[in-house]
């Protein structure tokens, strides 16, 4: 798992060099705009909410003593609890509508990799943001069913430190997921691809801790999110394909996936 999670994230090495290479920057345009819209509202969003559920979660203390500290650890949880859903919801909002997009980009990526085989798209991008659509809302579903006790758990002392750390991973699950899955859809059917990114989930969490980590670095981490995790995701899934007897490069590919 620890391997698989390290390949993921030096998956991201060269990224730059092979958008420019094949010349994708011109697919990205749309979806960055998404991004950086979707971002915007979500952050306004966490702004505005933030105070009503520190405040919410404040009435649980009925005593005098302690209720000013307890007010304030109620709003670091409140905005925690904010930011984390929006993370939640930004990503998968991004990933389903930015699939018609990122679905070609993968692909041409493919073909540089492994050189010119029959890998033929037999999908509309009408279908392709349908595959998108169902892929993150289950994806959303899961993450909450997983998140919501993880938050609970945050307001145990001591806890919350580790309970930090494992939202943060199943949110990395969650995102690498997506991008995989922009590789996946003209190999795999749905559940297909469900079974296929659980057993190689190491590949997912290091792609989406990358994917993560990014969203943190004001606007410009927002704007390159989805050309740098796409491509990094893409190198990963098409090598993980070759393993598992999936695709075969051609007798002369264009590139090997050390690129």
């Amino acid at each position: 798992m620890i391997k698989n999670i390290v390949k993921g994230i030096k998956a991201y090495a060269g990224t730059f060099k092979l958008i420019s290479t094949l010349g994708l920057w011109k697919y990205f345009g749309i979806p960055m705009l998404i991004s950086l819209f979707t971002a915007t509202l979500i952050g306004f969003a966490a702004w505005g909410f933030s105070d009503n559920i520190g405040g919410f979660i404040a009435k649980i203390w009925f005593w005098e003593w302690g209720s000013q500290t307890f007010r304030t650890i109620s709003d670091f949880l409140g905005g925690l609890t904010v930011v984390a859903l929006g993370f939640i919801l930004y990503k998968h909002i991004i990933m389903a509508l930015s699939a018609p997009f990122m679905s070609p980009v993968s692909e041409k990526i493919e073909h540089h990799l492994l050189g010119d085989l029959h890998i033929h798209r037999d999908t509309t991008n009408a279908a392709q943001l349908w595959r998108g659509v169902r892929i993150n809302v289950r994806n959303l579903l899961m993450e909450l069913l997983f998140t919501i006790p993880i938050l609970l758990l945050s307001l145990i002392p001591f806890v919350n430190i580790f309970s930090s750390v494992l939202l943060f991973l199943v949110q990395s699950y969650y995102a690498g997921f997506g991008n995989m899955d922009y590789t996946l859809e003209r190999h795999f059917k749905y559940d297909e691809s469900i079974q296929f990114v659980k057993r190689n989930k190491g590949i997912a969490i290091g792609n989406g801790i990358v994917f993560m980590a990014m969203l943190l670095i004001p606007v410009v981490g927002i704007i390159l999110v989805l050309p740098l995790s796409v491509t990094a995701s893409t190198t990963e899934t098409v090598r993980l394909l070759q393993e598992a007897k999936k695709v075969t490069a051609s007798t002369t590919p264009q590139k090997n996936l050390h690129v």
